[in-house]
């Protein structure tokens, strides 16, 4: 349908993935297989659905893979606050990142509601 590399959606996603493996990067080795292992999965997981909703053959398709990509971010949101709860990150590193996280998140919404007469 689309082809993915072209979507600003999938671009900004694909930038808060680079930010969030630079951050976890500094998380205690001890997480590397809890906490910086779930982050990451979770923020990957962004423009893989993306990609892989793109590639589908219909909008109603494609939307319900942004849907899906939505959740990942309130999720990723979620787990970037419980780190810096409990110390592995600072309220400046939190912002910096919730801001590219809201605006991928705005973007995803606005396509949902684009193809929700499908």
């Amino acid at each position: 349908m689309y082809n993915y590399k072209d979507l600003i959606v999938w671009q900004k996603s694909m930038d808060l993935v680079e930010k969030v493996y630079h951050l976890t990067a500094t998380f205690p080795q001890e997480e590397r297989f809890g906490l910086t292992s779930q982050i990451r999965r979770c923020a990957v997981s962004i423009p893989s659905n993306i990609a892989e909703g793109a590639g589908r053959k219909s909008k109603k398709v494609f939307r319900n893979f942004l849907e899906i990509s939505n959740g990942s971010i309130n999720e990723l949101k979620t787990q970037l606050e419980i780190s810096k709860r409990i110390g592995f990150i600072s309220e400046n590193e939190l912002e910096n990142i919730f801001d590219l996280c809201n605006e991928v998140q705005k973007i995803t919404i606005t396509l949902i509601k684009k193809y929700s007469d499908f």
